[in-house]
């Protein structure tokens, strides 16, 4: 029987495969830490000997090279790729032999780059499975923007044929496992499902259900902005990104801490807003853990800056290491556990206020302050706040000095962004409440909203 693992990295969006027929395995798009792969692959006392890569990814950093040197595995990677490592070139129709049972057919299938690559599980000679990568993902498409505007068009045309010939030439009870679109921004929409076959996304993908214009137009039309990061990732991943180091970071004390700090480098609390509002660090950013850590920190960081992490325990710490490294973020500057009184080393702590957007609308009602809504120009379009100021999050550092005087109200969908900000602005000396709530409670705390 063949087993397909799914490996999800819930924070980036993406998910990586263990495909087992109990003897022999193979890999589809794993991530840099590809430790969990060679720990799946042991508990079930499998040997990798072949990883496949669908596309030089723009969104993390792979783990594919180092887990096939590591593993004495083939490095399956489009022959059309212009790679600077040793490697299995695949084309378009090549046939690779992983086990008594299982085979990989390599079909082209253009759209979220020129030269993207879907792999066919063959049982026999049936088609079982299909990894579709950037390609066809659950009730949407890979982005076609991701290589700049010279390249959108023929992209966002070829997404569409793309999408086309898999649903032609596949069984409509081929099961669908794509690597994008679980919250990834290389997904053009998202969706809730965790699961799909060849013949669900042609009754409910607008790929499938819409004809080519309508598709291009929707599609187009609703893209916005990705992080600043994936500029880099591609160039990386041609080059042949190694392993991951990811053993302790060396340790900080206090005064480590103010010298980074005045030195203009970053140093991250990694805890929650709550924890970070209450007393932190002065100069310090909060990118809690319990959020999208590592594409906003890469997002916003000058790249190449030194980072610092502040956690509460080595846990934490090691865990945000990993999220990293997966961007490209190899080694942390240095680290410190405990506490914000450890790493203030006597200087008096920061604090600010969360609130609910209920305080906020009774607050409008007796003195000014600054709305300040740092959510994406698409959710801004949809709805906002009357005479709130907008500045999406990622844009935030280069525009500080269109951020009005007063007091200054952050909010965004949830919380978890508007923290980030106040972290930011805070950090240089502005009085800053942050809105901790979900921005549907707008309407039910009174707010009118316009959109």
């Amino acid at each position: 029987m063949i087993e397909i693992i799914p490996v999800d990295t819930p924070t980036l969006g993406d998910r990586s495969y263990l495909v087992t027929d109990g003897e022999s395995a193979f890999v589809v798009d794993p991530q840099r830490d590809m430790d969990r792969m060679l720990d799946l692959a042991r508990d079930r006392g499998v040997a990798i000997r072949h990883v496949f890569e669908t596309h030089i990814h723009n969104d993390y950093v792979t783990g594919g090279l180092a887990l096939a040197r590591e593993t004495g595995a083939a490095y399956h990677v489009n022959d059309d790729d212009p790679v600077a490592f040793e490697h299995s070139p695949v084309h378009d129709g090549d046939v690779i032999e992983v086990g008594p049972r299982m085979r990989v057919r390599a079909m082209s299938t253009p759209g979220h780059t020129h030269t993207h690559l879907s792999y066919v599980l063959l049982d026999g000679d049936e088609p079982k499975a299909v990894f579709t990568g950037g390609s066809l993902l659950y009730g949407s498409t890979g982005r076609p923007d991701l290589l700049g505007p010279d390249h959108t068009d023929t992209l966002v045309h070829a997404q569409y044929r793309t999408a086309r010939r898999l649903a032609s030439e596949l069984p409509d009870d081929t099961e669908v496992y794509p690597t994008h679109g679980f919250g990834s921004f290389c997904s053009s929409t998202q969706s809730e499902a965790s699961a799909s076959t060849i013949g669900q996304e042609r009754r409910t993908n607008p790929v499938l259900t819409q004809d080519e214009q309508e598709y291009v137009e929707t599609l187009l039309v609703g893209l916005d902005a990705y992080p600043a990061y994936y500029a880099h990732m591609g160039p990386r991943n041609a080059e042949g990104p190694d392993a991951p180091d990811l053993s302790e970071p060396r340790r900080a004390d206090a005064a480590e801490l103010r010298r980074r700090l005045e030195a203009g480098e970053w140093v991250v609390d990694l805890r929650s807003r709550k924890a970070f509002a209450a007393g932190h660090l002065g100069g310090t950013f909060n990118f809690g853990l319990d959020g999208a850590f590592s594409t906003y920190l890469g997002w916003l960081i000058p790249w190449g800056t030194p980072v610092s992490l502040l956690g509460e325990s080595p846990e934490e710490i090691a865990e945000a290491q990993r999220e990293l490294v997966r961007i490209g973020i190899d080694r942390p500057a240095s680290a410190a556990d405990g506490g914000p009184s450890a790493w203030a080393g006597g200087e008096p702590l920061r604090e600010f206020q969360l609130a609910s957007f209920t305080e906020l609308a009774a607050v409008r009602h007796h003195r000014p302050v600054v709305v300040l809504d740092v959510r994406r120009n698409d959710e801004w379009r949809q709805s906002h706040l009357p005479g709130a100021v907008h500045i999406p999050l990622h844009e935030l550092l280069s525009r500080m000095d269109e951020v009005p005087d007063g007091e200054l109200w952050t909010h965004c969908g949830s919380g978890y962004r508007a923290a980030i900000a106040g972290s930011i602005l805070s950090a240089a000396g502005r009085r800053v409440v942050v809105v901790d709530d979900d921005y549907a409670d707008a309407v039910n705390s009174g707010i009118e909203v316009t959109g």
